[in-house]
């Protein structure tokens, strides 16, 4: 019998992950949105994963956010992995760039470079760290939906 690698949580991987490499092309972005939502997907048919529609919905943000940044800060090809871990959907960028992204004080009057903020409010974790070459990002986000409310930001009933 083979072992089974554990991650770094403790959670055991669930299905096959996604791992690609995305050029810096202009459709980079929608490209990873629709390989999101594929994988997702694909993890339904393939094992009866249950993934609600609101988190199917941010994980296709939050690649989106993550992928953006990537393309627009950092020279070179992006790395995106998704994997189902425990009740979650990890989503980890790589990128050759090694400063650390900071989330900004909220302004409603700034337009734009809202996208961190994004992630860490819809996420259920979020991790940045370097890497020898670049950093990677990696956020959690929950596959059911959750029934206390506290994903609205709204106090539970």
């Amino acid at each position: 019998m083979g072992s089974v690698r554990v991650g770094e949580d403790g959670a055991v991987p669930y299905g096959r992950p996604l791992r690609v490499a995305l050029d810096g092309d202009g459709t980079v972005i929608a490209k990873a949105r629709q390989l999101a939502a594929g994988f997702l997907t694909q993890m339904q048919a393939d094992h009866g994963l249950h993934v609600s529609q609101r988190a199917l919905d941010l994980t296709q943000l939050v690649v989106s956010e993550l992928v953006t940044n990537a393309r627009k800060y950092a020279p070179g090809p992006i790395l995106l992995n998704l994997r189902i871990t425990g009740a979650t959907v990890e989503v980890e960028v790589w990128d050759s760039d090694p400063v650390l992204p900071v989330a900004r004080a909220a302004d409603a009057g700034r337009v734009g470079q809202h996208g961190l903020e994004i992630v860490m409010a819809v996420a259920q974790s979020f991790e940045a760290r370097r890497e020898p070459v670049g950093k990677r990002i990696t956020a959690r986000i929950t596959l059911t939906d959750d029934p206390s409310g506290s994903h609205t930001g709204c106090p539970p009933p």
